[in-house]
């Protein structure tokens, strides 16, 4: 544990606080991490591929679907997640795979109620095994009508994509446990009311667990949405083939293939009056866990250099949609959600069909594979992967963080409590302008607690993240105030 200094303070000249020359913060003085990039590398476009063509395969698995066939409904799709997540780990048994299996009640849209199961995997940390990081998707999924358990429904891209991330991680990962928890978790009954991941995360707060991240991934497989509407992309495999044949034709700019949407929540759900009173009070609307873990997913992105980027969307999930980090936000724990930049509706929740339009044109409607590009979801999978590496091999936040506002000064002193984590090296104090979305500068300050800069409290944001001495960044712990 970093020792603290209570009394003395470390102050730093202005002339070591240079302006960064960007509006986020700039590359760490590190390089990117062997692990995060060997991890990264076991995932590939033709596995995820595949595993897209597997989850199809299974005709339906919508929630109230056959549990008995070995071959379709999502008894099936279950039965095959949970074996390959066990074959990922066939000679260690270090992955712990269960169904996690439970009752729910009638409700509007299981009329009679149900039983059903989540599929988990639970890799234990070598260090620190009770924190616990998630990486989520949903295995179910839905046509039309919601309630028809017989008819087929692909999901491909809602959401085995989410899925296939999820599973593609666990394997990735079966071999190298990290000195964190990580639980990867496929849930059922999303489509029907978010059922299974809120069985979970109620069950992981009743047991009192640290989940400190959750990484959902819902429809994550396409992304070009409703620029196309009728391209069988199982003919150009090859992402730069697309971007050849399509570039051209519709004015296609990288962003579209090299972005993924990352969702957060600003104000906390299960803040209190009090608190939520103190958090208007600072303007700190926007310094949630969530939108610190959304933030650490860009960071990551930046030092690995990932295909995919971040785009970070301030609001909880988009307008008339959910999905399964809200049920982990129910409960206190930090949830972002990763979703493509583009979505096509009618190929979500629709029943497989080719219409003939008004003007003579066909569109094709239904959640089909031929729609999933498989190295867009490989890179989607890496940065997942990378986060995850980060996050569990990182020191806890700093708690505590605050700035002192004992006295009316122009500089800013800060204090904060260490980090438990004994191979904690130090810490980084970072700031952004009130008005920037993302951390902006950041200054290494040693093994102190304590530390006065010659930057006005009034007019910035600050934190504080730990590093250890592998060079792995916590996430920020935002600054709140205090008087000593």
């Amino acid at each position: 544990m970093v020792p603290s200094i209570p009394m003395a303070l470390l102050f730093v000249s202005s002339a070591c606080l240079a302006r960064a020359p960007h509006p986020t913060e700039p590359a760490p003085p590190t390089p990117p991490t062997k692990l995060a990039a060997t991890v990264m590398a076991e995932i590939t476009g033709k596995s995820c591929g595949d595993d897209i063509t597997a989850l199809v395969s299974f005709g339906t698995r919508h929630t109230l679907s056959d549990t008995t066939s070995p071959t379709r409904g999502i008894g099936a799709a279950r039965n095959w997640l949970a074996e390959e997540m066990r074959k990922a780990d066939a000679d260690r048994g270090k992955l712990e795979v269960r169904l996690e299996e439970f009752d729910v009640p009638p409700m509007q849209r299981l009329p009679n109620g149900a039983h059903l199961a989540n599929v988990v995997g639970v890799l234990k940390g070598t260090k620190h095994p009770e924190r616990r990081y998630y990486v989520v998707g949903h295995y179910d999924s839905r046509n039309s009508d919601g309630n028809d358990a017989v008819g087929d429904a692909p999901g491909a891209n809602d959401d085995a994509s989410g899925t296939v991330v999820v599973l593609q991680i666990a394997r990735a990962l079966a071999a190298t446990p990290l000195e964190s928890t990580v639980v990867f978790l496929c849930t059922a009954g999303e489509e029907q009311g978010l059922i299974g991941a809120k069985y979970h995360a109620d069950q992981a707060k009743s047991r009192g667990e640290n989940v400190v991240a959750v990484l959902n991934n819902d429809i994550v497989g396409d992304p070009l949405g409703d620029l196309v509407t009728n391209l069988d992309r199982s003919k150009s495999p090859d992402d730069l083939n697309l971007d050849r044949l399509l570039g051209p034709a519709l004015g296609i700019t990288p962003p579209e293939k090299s972005v993924i949407r990352v969702f957060s929540e600003g104000i906390p759900r299960s803040m209190t009056a009090e608190k939520y009173a103190e958090v208007r009070n600072l303007a700190a609307e926007s310094d949630s866990p969530s939108r610190q873990l959304a933030r650490y997913v860009a960071s990551v992105a930046r030092r690995e250099s990932t295909v995919i980027q971040p785009k970070l969307v301030f609001r909880p999930d988009r307008f008339l949609r959910g999905g399964d980090h809200s049920s982990f936000l129910d409960n206190g724990f930090a949830a972002v959600r990763l979703t493509a930049s583009r979505e096509e509706f009618s190929r979500q929740h629709q029943n497989v069909r080719t219409e003939t339009l008004p003007d003579g044109t066909t569109k094709h409607f239904g959640d089909t594979p031929d729609f999933v590009d498989s190295v867009f979801l490989a890179n989607v999978a890496r940065l997942n992967a990378a986060t995850v590496v980060h996050l569990a091999s990182a020191p806890s936040t700093p708690s505590n963080a605050r700035v002192i506002t004992a006295e009316l000064t122009n500089s800013t002193t800060l204090r904060w409590s260490a980090s438990p984590e004994p191979d904690t090296a130090g810490y980084e104090v970072v700031w952004r302008d009130t008005t920037a979305a993302d951390w902006q500068e950041f200054k290494a300050v040693g093994s102190v607690t304590e530390i006065t800069l010659p930057l006005s409290k009034d007019e910035l944001f600050f934190g504080v993240r730990a590093v250890d001495r592998d060079g792995y960044r916590s996430p920020v712990g935002f600054a709140a105030a205090a008087p000593k």
